[in-house]
């Protein structure tokens, strides 16, 4: 027995030795290594032809094979039934050692050692052939054929390009449609692995079964797949040296990922898609490309190409409504296509109408019960860590369809710091788009499976939880950017409380500028006051909307101006909150005259007098009747002067001076629009002096008092000082911010300049400026300024 043992280990040994030295021996390893395992000898094993080289030659040999032979030998005997499987595998590697001993001389081989000849290899092809017609992404393959083609032909190193993008954006068909065009850069083959279908293997399983897919494609037979890692690694860089070959991995979310996987002949590709930017792989010197939605145009094209050129024509509109409710997503277009083409009936215009329905948009993005377009953003959100997944759905809770990180935040109920954390995490994933200054937005379709996931995962009352922090959230920021533009300003909302928890974000030395960061949130607070109402959170929706008003004052959006307000003055009414709702229901009056809509001003400032009145506040009353003023300075001015001169009395006994300085404005104002406009030069002398004069000088309405001193001038036919007023007050007025006003002594000066022949030239700049703030506040009086500018030109 022993000496049958002691056979077999020689036998072994001599054969096993041959095997070291060739490409064998890495295939072979993995079932020697199950034998030595039995008693713990796997780590004896010797490695792999490369290390093993120096080792087996020569006159070392011999002694390498002894030692082999003693190992094998003291195994059998501590376990006999090694023998049987040890017989078995010596069987099966029967001719791969070359030669017999005795012959080995003879090959020529160096030291006697024969390498096994490299098995026959096939030219993989196994890229998927795309099932539609690709169009499209032009410049995107123009720079990955260059990038490609560049490598090829140099032929100096492996090149790896990672396109990402979010789900459905198209990754995987531009990439597959490129690897399509440049077969003639590999001659050696393309080798295909999705992801997407090993995910979720432990233990980098994932790596471990794309190397395993890598290498049968290479001509590894499953019996000779290492066992470890590292062994196949090894194996793929040695099967892939000297071959051109591309590789495409689909479905990429980790480096790891790439970097097992890259070929080892210069001249050889990866193309990899991901929803994540794989930054980490740029350091190996990889190409990185973000691939975005499609334009409306390429849409449409795409589109047309689908369900056919007739059916978009037919009705160009709408299916201009489907590309826009696509959001650019080819995933979502395939979709759209796919239900107008199996569906005869289903014309653009209804599948649109279906579509426009936020709560069943998703759904609708369905053919006979499956979920394409669900499923991609699915694929990506199960992949987030459990903090991150909330974060993804509470996020879509949020009103408005952008946000900073102090949004989230707040929406959370976290820190910013976690906050910021969990944000890069969605942003590296794909499912969230950075935009700049610390803003993120949702792709539309991504934002609605947020909502999805949100409504089927997250408690009852979660909704209501995320909007009542973000409109304390805002309401604060609000708050504060009114005080900082102006503090001594009526207000009814009592916030003392509110913005003692809260830390002042203008107060810093280089803090925003409180207007623009208003104008900036401006579409998100108007979200945030609707959503106020939906979820009957009244008391802060009013409060709100009466901070908000602030940048309307300098920046006239008037019908935004006008939403904000109508909402905070029903909820100041549903919250029975009488000095609130005749606060808001008088500043209503004034985008309302904007607007033209004289009626419903004056009833709203009928509404607004009752209701202070009630309120029994008398600074209140004065500003509720400033604004009648204003209504009464156009249609009867007789008595406007009565209720300004009210005004400034209220004002006065209030002990309101800004009040009473500005009451004293208007008073000048109206004295002028009667005809008595030396009286009204005096008195717009006093309000300029009075408001400069305040503890916290009022410039912008200074600069007012100065434009309206300009216009008395004029109408006392004094022309040199009405254009120096006028001139010195538009300079003004646009260094405060006050836009509208602004424009409005442009105009003034344009005036002048065409009754009395003045500089054309000064006067077409004018209104050109003026037409500019009255576009951008969406001012009805746009079209007219723009007919007096043509007819300025025509004069030329």
């Amino acid at each position: 027995m022993e000496a049958e043992l002691a056979t077999l280990a020689g036998t072994a040994a001599t054969t096993l030795m041959g095997l070291m030295v060739s490409e064998s021996w890495t295939q072979a390893r993995a079932r020697v290594a199950r034998i030595f395992a039995r008693r713990g000898g796997e780590d004896e094993l010797p490695d792999s032809p490369d290390e093993l080289t120096a080792a087996v030659r020569g006159d070392d040999a011999a002694d390498a094979e002894d030692d082999l032979r003693r190992r094998l030998r003291r195994m059998l005997e501590a376990d006999p039934g090694a023998a049987q499987e040890l017989r078995v595998l010596l069987a099966e590697l029967a001719g791969a050692a070359g030669p017999a001993p005795e012959s080995r001389a003879a090959s020529g081989t160096h030291a006697g050692i024969a390498s096994r000849p490299r098995p026959s290899e096939g030219r993989p092809d196994e890229v998927p052939a795309l099932r539609t017609r690709f169009i499209n992404r032009t410049d995107t393959l123009a720079t990955l054929d260059g990038i490609l083609s560049s490598g090829a032909h140099e032929a100096t190193h492996v090149g790896v390009l990672v396109v990402a993008g979010p789900p459905g954006v198209g990754k995987k068909a531009t990439v597959r449609h490129c690897a399509h065009r440049s077969r003639a850069y590999f001659p050696d083959g393309q080798v295909y692995v999705d992801f997407a279908e090993l995910r979720g293997q432990a233990g980098g399983g994932d790596v471990s079964a794309a190397l395993g897919i890598c290498l049968r494609r290479l001509g590894v037979e499953n019996d000779f797949l290492p066992r470890t890692l590292s062994e196949q690694v090894r194996l793929l860089r040695e099967r892939t040296g000297g071959r051109r070959l591309l590789f495409v991995l689909d479905n990429v979310d980790a480096p790891a990922q790439v970097r097992a996987l890259v070929p080892n002949g210069p001249g050889s590709a990866v193309l990899v898609t991901s929803n994540t930017s794989l930054g980490e792989l740029a350091i190996d010197g990889a190409e990185l490309m973000s691939l975005e939605p499609l334009t409306p145009h390429s849409a449409l094209e795409l589109l047309a190409d689908r369900c056919g050129r007739e059916a978009v024509d037919a009705d160009r509109a709408a299916a201009e409504r489907l590309v826009e409710l696509c959001g650019g997503l080819p995933v979502a277009l395939h979709v759209v296509a796919a239900r107008l083409l199996s569906r005869r009936r289903l014309t653009t215009a209804v599948l649109a109408a279906e579509l426009s329905d936020e709560k069943r948009r998703l759904s609708a993005m369905s053919l006979r019960g499956e979920h394409p377009v669900s499923a991609v953003f699915d694929a990506s959100y199960r992949r987030l860590e459990p903090e991150a997944a909330r974060c993804y759905r509470l996020l879509s809770r949020i009103p408005g369809r952008t946000f900073e990180t102090g949004t989230v935040a707040a929406a959370l109920d976290a820190d910013r710091a976690t906050a910021a954390s969990l944000l890069d995490t969605l942003v590296a994933a794909s499912l969230l788009e950075e935009t700049g200054d610390d803003r993120y937005r949702f792709h539309e379709l991504v934002r609605l499976h947020a909502r999805e996931r949100a409504e089927a995962e997250e408690p009852e009352g979660g909704q209501l939880a995320v909007v009542e922090r973000v409109l304390a959230h805002y309401l604060a920021l609000t708050a504060f950017a009114d005080r900082a533009v102006r503090l001594d300003r009526l207000r009814i909302a009592d916030l003392a409380e509110l913005l003692a928890d809260n830390p002042d974000p203008f107060a810093a030395d280089d803090a925003p500028d409180p207007l623009d960061w208003l104008e900036a949130e401006r579409a998100n607070i108007l979200a945030v006051l609707r959503a106020a109402g939906d979820h009957r959170l009244y008391t802060r929706g009013w409060q709100l909307a009466e901070g908000f008003t602030v940048l309307f004052l300098h920046r006239r959006y008037v019908v935004d101006w006008k939403e904000s307000l109508e909402l905070g003055a029903a909820y100041a009414s549903a919250a029975l909150e009488p000095a609130a709702e005749a606060r808001l229901r008088s500043l209503l009056s004034r985008p309302l005259m904007d607007l033209g809509e004289y009626d419903r001003a004056r009833t709203e400032l009928d509404t607004a007098q009752a209701c202070a009145e009630v309120a029994h506040h008398t600074e209140l009353r004065a500003s509720v009747l400033e604004f009648l003023g204003r209504y009464c300075d156009r249609f009867e001015p007789a008595r406007a002067i009565e209720v300004y001169e009210e005004s400034l009395r209220l004002n006065t006994e209030a002990g309101q001076l800004r009040g009473a300085a500005i009451a004293t404005f208007f008073l000048g104002c109206a004295q002028d629009a009667a005809g008595d406009s030396a009286r009204a030069l005096d008195t717009l002398r006093q309000a300029h002096e009075a408001l400069l004069g305040l503890a916290d000088p009022d410039v912008r309405m200074a600069a007012r008092a100065t434009a309206a001193i300009g216009r008395a001038h004029g109408h006392l036919g004094q022309r040199a000082e009405a254009v120096r007023a006028l001139r010195e007050a538009v300079g003004a007025l646009r260094a405060s911010g006050a836009t509208h006003y602004e424009a409005q002594a442009l105009l003034e000066l344009a005036d002048f300049a065409r009754r009395e022949g003045g500089d054309h030239v000064l006067l077409r700049a004018d209104l050109s400026r003026a037409l500019e703030i009255h576009e951008a506040g969406g001012s009805p009086l746009a079209r007219e300024i723009r007919a007096r500018l043509g007819e300025s030109a025509e004069e030329d």
